[in-house]
């Protein structure tokens, strides 16, 4: 859930909300159902995630990726409270949310040089107003300027 939340920048309702139907394993893409007025878009899956997606499709028992201990669909609270016992377990030192896992995929793209357009539509952001508080960070900002 953590490496979905982060590398699909979802919020944690996108993330619980998460359906088999969304995932598409022969092209290898994620549906992505975005909340909050955003657009909703496609993303590729890496590796990495789609083997242990497939080992969950094999024990699933509902339309729902990620499920709790009883099978029913996983809740945003459920998510934060497991969240903030991993981070407190892998002694983080101050207070984890899903939100900073969204926050550092905006980061971690803006980082990489990702331009602040393909940033907009891989967070589903309508407005750029949003997302420019990712790249204004960058120091890859005015790297490569004059090439």
């Amino acid at each position: 859930m953590v490496l979905m939340a982060f590398r699909h920048g979802l919020r944690v309702s996108e993330l619980c909300d998460l359906q088999w139907a969304d995932i598409d394993f022969k092209p290898g893409t994620l549906h992505v159902r975005r909340l909050k007025g955003s657009k909703d878009s496609t993303h590729y899956l890496e590796g990495d995630e789609t083997r242990p997606l497939k080992q969950l499709q094999r024990d699933a028992s509902g339309p729902y990726v990620f499920t709790t201990e009883r099978g029913g669909p996983m809740s945003a609270a459920g998510f934060r409270k497991q969240l903030a016992r991993w981070a407190e377990k892998a002694k983080i030192g101050f207070p984890v949310n899903p939100h900073m896992l969204r926050h550092a995929c905006g980061y971690a793209l803006a980082n990489r040089g990702m331009d602040t357009r393909s940033l907009q539509a891989y967070l589903g952001h309508a407005s750029i107003v949003h997302t420019v508080r990712y790249t204004e960070m960058s120091p890859t900002r005015f790297q490569h300027l004059w090439r």
